[in-house]
């Protein structure tokens, strides 16, 4: 065999890597599932994003669901005790625009931080048009009245121990206990006693305990514009 001969022959490996130069790698079976799979869940997320929040305004940044009975249903009337004595009955604020909070309680010490936060920020939603706050959760009332007073809280804490005005707002099915208590839900009723907003953040995947006031305040100014026909 001439020189000339030697030099245009090549090794077979040679000529097998001199052939894939150019082309893409092909995955293989399992890649190519695992890729789709990836695909899919990025899409999914995405889904549950969008579906999990009831507006695509300015709202705040924490996920929420949206229960039943909801905004333009007739909220279900109630009268509790309260932790500073007497009862307190939904009908007492007929005319009044009124922020109901179901909070699990007294394990929950973020869910009374709220409180705190929404008492010492309360010109904010009075601004908005909401006259009252009603917090309701399902411990027992001689306990409650403790927790009020080391707390120093001045708007109503009503005891719903058996969960009799929780499950007519289906609020027990929002939060990190199963049924057995509230999650973190914010219901607006407005003078007619008609749902105007509802917000259930304390249910999966996210289980949030508090929001900061900023953030309530703009899923409010959002839902309830939206309720309104405002821009």
């Amino acid at each position: 065999m001439s020189s000339s001969t030697r030099s245009r022959t090549r090794h077979p490996l040679e000529r097998s890597r001199t052939a894939s130069k150019g082309r893409k790698p092909r995955l293989s079976r399992g890649g190519r599932i695992a890729a789709v799979a990836t695909a899919a869940l990025v899409v999914l997320g995405a889904v549950f994003a969008v579906s999990t929040r009831s507006n695509s305004g300015a709202g705040g940044q924490f996920p929420f669901a949206v229960g039943d009975p909801g905004p333009s249903q007739a909220a279900p009337a109630f009268t509790l005790a309260s932790a500073t004595g007497g009862t307190v009955a939904l009908d007492d604020f007929r005319g009044q625009t009124v922020l109901l909070y179901f909070q699990e309680g007294l394990m929950c010490q973020p869910c009374w931080d709220q409180m705190i936060a929404i008492e010492r920020d309360w010109q904010e939603f009075s601004t908005l048009g909401i006259d009252e706050m009603v917090t309701i959760t399902t411990d027992p009332l001689d306990a409650l009245a403790e927790k009020v007073r080391i707390e120093g809280l001045t708007r109503p804490v009503l005891s719903d121990p058996d969960l009799a005005t929780s499950r007519q707002y289906d609020t027990n099915s929002y939060g990190m206990m199963g049924n057995s208590r509230n999650g973190h839900t914010f219901i607006v009723v407005g003078p007619d006693g008609q749902i105007r907003w509802r917000a259930d953040y304390g249910g999966a995947p996210e289980y949030t305990m508090y929001l900061p006031v900023p953030d309530l305040i703009a899923d409010l100014r959002d839902g309830l514009g939206a309720a309104t026909g405002a821009s």
